[in-house]
């Protein structure tokens, strides 16, 4: 073969193996685009609960006549007192509530969600409007001074998936030669780490919330310790397509149901049902239940990341027993390969030429490897 043939054959094999690996970017900007768009991009009310406070016909008529108008955006009931009002926001049984009269008063609760009382406040500023009357708006349970927008503990969301997403690559490729149990206690480590990170963003250095960091640390590692266990055991049977699938977990389906910037009353049907046990909205409700809400419906969040976790066990059991077999079944080809090995060099003076040695293969294969390994990082980190 001359050397013009062998380089067009070199740069034909580098262009296969580049174009190969595009694939993996191309489907995570599929995968971004639809969750993302198809998740914020035109955010609309749908039964979202609000109250009307009075128990006269006013307030009954008032009540029917949003329900009406509303067209499936709101659910309006009717309460018999502020008290009762403002309670059901405490307890985020709904998002809103109108007290009638000459001096009409919204009173909303912005640490359910920002953009919910935002379309609240829309709704009832027109109704107050039409009456003539200004409207005053309270809000029952303000966010932290470091967190005006209440969407702060999505992003600290973020951070801590990144954190434990990247981990993934690390400790499961780079890792992988390593006994499970070694990279388990890997796992571990590593989403302490992450966490305390996340507990350093959320207090002292952004003042996201001003009480319960505690919890809020605990819940983080609750979190990111489930993405690891289920990403590192994963990464055994998918390799380097392991990145995109924890990207489509954790981050596609995981930051568009968690409802740290629209509540799934104002999401399409798909990510609103997400929301009710996927690991994000467990963390994200159950942050604002923890800081916000004294701990109401805490429990049920907290069931949701250890179902997670567990979840993550059971991934990672699975991986030890395939990993096992993996172990077996090239122990038993090794020693069939060694008996003829021994059998042919009884048998021949010399090795044929363009035979290659095994060592010769173990050591391209751990090459292979060691590239797969630097695409896998690139791919998880440049995301």
């Amino acid at each position: 073969m001359s050397t013009g043939q062998s380089a067009a054959g070199s740069t034909a094999g580098a262009l296969r193996h580049v174009l190969s690996h595009l694939v993996t970017p191309l489907l995570m900007c599929i995968g971004m685009g639809l969750a993302y768009l198809g998740a914020f991009h035109a955010p609309e009310p749908h039964d979202l609960r609000v109250d009307v406070v009075g128990a006269g016909p006013r307030a009954q008529v008032l009540a029917q006549t949003l329900q009406d108008k509303g067209d499936g955006a709101l659910s309006v009931r009717t309460v018999a007192d502020r008290a009762t009002a403002v309670n059901h926001l405490k307890t985020q049984k709904s998002y809103g509530a109108y007290l009638p009269g000459k001096h009409p008063e919204l009173l909303v609760a912005t640490a359910s969600s920002d953009t919910s009382a935002t379309v609240v406040e829309k709704v009832f500023t027109k109704v107050a409007a039409a009456q003539g009357d200004p409207l005053k708006v309270t809000d029952t349970a303000p966010t932290t001074d470091g967190d005006p927008t209440g969407q702060g503990i999505f992003f600290h969301l973020v951070a801590v998936s990144i954190g434990s997403y990247a981990s993934v690559a690390v400790i499961g490729g780079a890792g992988a030669a390593l006994a499970l149990r070694i990279r388990a206690m890997l796992v571990v480590g590593a989403s302490l780490a992450v966490s305390a990170i996340g507990a350093a963003f959320a207090g002292p250095l952004f003042g996201l919330v001003d009480q319960g960091l505690g919890g809020v640390w605990a819940m983080a590692w609750l979190y990111s310790a489930g993405i690891l266990l289920v990403g590192v055991g994963l990464h055994t049977f998918l390799k380097r397509w392991t990145t995109l699938g924890v990207m489509v977990l954790f981050v596609m389906l995981n930051f568009t149901s968690s409802g740290g910037i629209f509540r799934p009353e104002l999401q399409p049907g798909f990510f609103g049902s997400l929301h009710a046990f996927w690991n994000g909205a467990g963390f994200v409700e159950g942050v604002r239940s923890h800081v916000y809400f004294g701990g109401y419906a805490l429990g049920g969040h907290v069931l949701v990341l250890t179902l997670w976790f567990v979840a993550g066990l059971a991934v990672m059991g699975l991986a030890g027993l395939a990993e096992a077999k993996r172990r077996s079944v090239a122990a038993h080809a090794q020693g069939t390969v060694g008996s003829r090995h021994r059998a042919g060099a009884e048998s021949r003076p010399a090795s044929r030429p363009g035979v290659e040695s095994l060592s010769e293969a173990e050591r391209r294969a751990e090459a292979d490897a060691g590239e797969e390994l630097e695409e896998e990082l690139e791919e998880t980190v440049g995301v």
